[in-house]
């Protein structure tokens, strides 16, 4: 790992999920949002977004990279990074052009 001013530039990406009960993400740079349904997360690896009920962010370490997240995981999956932050392919935006 690459250290700059103290803090990690290079994770390792990682993700093991315990009996759809917790979710253990390694590689984080940041979450972006998140409440009790979903989190979008950036990791090294590209924007991740978990889907679940209950969900609950339990451990966040900003230095490693570490977030551990409980509730019912429903879903994983990466996005492209200009589509989680552009709206313009929402549906609707489709549906009113």
């Amino acid at each position: 790992m690459d250290k700059v001013d103290g803090t990690i530039t290079n994770y390792n990406h990682g993700i093991s999920v315990i009996e759809r009960k917790n979710i253990i993400v390694t590689g984080v740079k940041k979450i972006d949002n998140f409440d009790n349904e979903e989190f979008l997360m950036e990791t090294t690896m590209g924007y991740l977004i978990v889907k679940g009920e209950d969900l609950e962010l339990i451990k966040l370490d900003t230095m490693q990279g570490n977030v551990s997240i409980k509730g019912l995981i429903k879903s994983f999956t990466y996005a492209e990074e200009g589509k989680t932050k552009d709206k313009e392919n929402s549906i609707f935006n489709r549906l009113f052009k």
